[in-house]
């Protein structure tokens, strides 16, 4: 299977503080994890998108307030986003990397897109950079896909609630979102009975779930809810909103997951759509070693290839497997 690698220099030009945990290593990281793969690895540069994408999912406010905070040399967003001289270039070309990678997979049976960009996207509001994130990636090309008639999944493992694709989709019935994420904690939504609004009511998932959760728990929640609910759906694409700060080595959070997981986690969804059809974007997740390791062992689930991780999977407390009892009953009232 190849990889269509996504990435481009820029995004290591993107600086958010001197001791930001959202740093350029990471992408380092990244690469080392996609190389150690032994795929099929096609580095392909991301190009940047123009005003007209980037208002699929921002407002004409927002555009111009984050390009003039850059032009004038950087500042904050907020106490945790910001963004310095070369961070333009690169929140475009990270905005414009989905919609150009789910072209070239147009053509393509056996490939998956995995986009190496910085800065991330899930928290971005349509007119509110926040949480590292400047301009909502996934939920962009989400809104791209949309136009050519696609009914889209977004299936967000990032330790923390994508609270702005959340935001852009829980009145939408044609994107289907569905986090799991460590709760309370930042930025404090995505509680489980937040299932979506109006006509979008039931194309939510919230699994809110305590520190300490651990790789057992992802598995029941794949296996008897995520799996059968996009089974249901039928969604032409998956994009995958991929934090890898739910590892147990990660220093911001407290969710307890490894490689094997995300290894399990990128198998699951070859169950609903070809591996063709899956876009991953990656979010947060700043303890290198983990970052280099889950990648790998991802983008082997994705390949239907086996892993040998060096850490299985941990077992949570049983408060967790309460909470997802909770979260099965709140679904199933919604969802019929």
């Amino acid at each position: 299977m190849r990889v269509l690698y996504l990435t481009h220099p820029a995004f290591y030009r993107h600086q958010a503080g001197r001791h930001h945990p959202e740093r350029p290593a990471r992408l380092e990281a990244v690469g080392q994890g996609v190389f150690s793969s032994g795929l099929d690895i096609e580095e392909v540069e991301a190009p940047e998108a123009d005003d007209n994408l980037l208002g699929l999912a921002h407002t004409p406010a927002h555009i111009t307030h984050v390009r003039d905070v850059i032009a004038a040399g950087g500042g904050r967003f907020d106490p945790d986003t910001a963004a310095g001289p070369g961070s333009w270039e690169a929140a475009v070309r990270a905005a414009g990397a989905g919609p150009f990678a789910a072209g070239l997979l147009e053509a393509e049976s056996e490939a998956v897109a995995l986009l190496a960009v910085r800065p991330p996207g899930h928290h971005a509001l349509a007119g509110r950079a926040m949480g590292f994130c400047l301009f909502n990636n996934a939920a962009i090309t989400a809104r791209y896909l949309q136009r050519g008639g696609a009914r889209v999944a977004i299936v967000d493992w990032d330790v923390h609630h994508g609270n702005g694709t959340d935001a852009e989709f829980a009145d939408d019935p044609e994107v289907f979102y569905i986090s799991a994420h460590q709760w309370p904690y930042y930025p404090g939504t995505g509680a489980l009975d937040e299932v979506g609004t109006g006509p979008g009511r039931g194309y939510t998932i919230n699994a809110a779930l305590p520190a300490g959760t651990g790789g057992d728990l992802y598995r029941r929640l794949f296996e008897e809810m995520v799996v059968p609910r996009l089974r249901r759906y039928g969604p032409d694409w998956i994009l995958v909103s991929c934090g890898f700060d739910a590892h147990h080595l990660d220093p911001l959070a407290g969710l307890r997951l490894t490689e094997a997981d995300y290894h399990f986690m990128a198998s699951q969804l070859l169950e609903v759509a070809p591996v063709s059809r899956i876009l991953i974007f990656l979010e947060g997740g700043y303890n290198l070693e983990a970052i280099a390791g889950s990648t790998e062992a991802m983008l082997l689930g994705a390949a239907a290839r086996p892993y040998q991780s060096p850490t299985p999977s941990l077992t949570s407390p049983s408060l967790a497997h309460r909470v997802f009892d909770a979260l099965l009953g709140i679904q199933q009232r919604v969802s019929g």
